[in-house]
């Protein structure tokens, strides 16, 4: 975990340095960044998102111009509770899809009920061009991911993607965990990277959580083995 913070202090610091960051800024989130519009654009040429029918997708500012044009490209969206903390752990968004409209106005929706989803799309601080990601540490990806898995919902049919801004695109390996999964393409403004190293999320680890974490999550106590 000390090595993932290291990745993620060091992004987020060149992020400010350089300029590229967005209000609210870059530390202790998902970094917003100057070219989410293109980058959301670029996103939408390729084929898995003209193939896509059902999209989840994070729910942090960056992504925000992905979200807004699946809801222009007539996709079914769903983005997560934050926290996963209400029973039905997940919305589908049926207004702007900003966090505050979507939590507002979406429908309420459980995890059986999303259906097959065919496309992820994921926030992230660092990724590399192998697709190892690093998050911003709250490990809240990974357990959404890792609940649609086991409901056969997100498979080897589904594409993960991100989009990062180029500062965020390392060419380095990145510390990586057994509960972690890689992105299977990662779009920045200026190009488009297909990883070719598929890793999707193993399920829920139980002994990566501890009790408190379980009980605060009210679709993973219900499970509970």
């Amino acid at each position: 975990m000390d090595d993932k913070q290291d990745v993620r202090e060091r992004v987020w610091q060149v992020l400010q340095d350089e300029g590229a960051a967005r209000f609210p800024g870059a530390r202790g989130r998902i970094p917003n960044f100057k070219g989410t519009e293109v980058a959301a654009e670029r996103l939408a040429q390729l084929p898995e998102w003209h193939a896509a029918v059902v999209v989840k997708s994070n729910p942090d500012a960056p992504q925000l111009p992905v979200r807004r044009r699946a809801r222009r490209d007539g996709k079914t969206l769903y983005m997560a509770v934050p926290r996963l903390r209400e029973v039905k752990p997940f919305v589908r968004v049926e207004s702007d899809p900003t966090i505050k409209n979507a939590m507002r106005d979406g429908i309420p929706t459980s995890v059986e009920d999303l259906g097959h989803v065919d496309l992820v799309v994921c926030g992230t601080v660092a990724v590399n061009r192998e697709g190892v990601r690093v998050g911003k540490g709250g490990g809240f990806s990974d357990l959404e991911l890792a609940l649609l898995t086991e409901a056969g919902l997100v498979d080897d049919a589904t594409t993960i993607v991100t989009t990062v801004h180029r500062l965020q695109l390392v060419d380095e390996e990145l510390p990586e965990t057994e509960h972690d999964f890689r992105v299977d393409i990662v779009v920045t403004p200026d190009e488009v990277v297909r990883t070719g190293t598929r890793r999707h999320s193993p399920g829920v680890i139980w002994e990566h959580l501890d009790d408190e974490a379980i009980a605060a999550i009210p679709v993973l106590a219900a499970r509970r083995p």
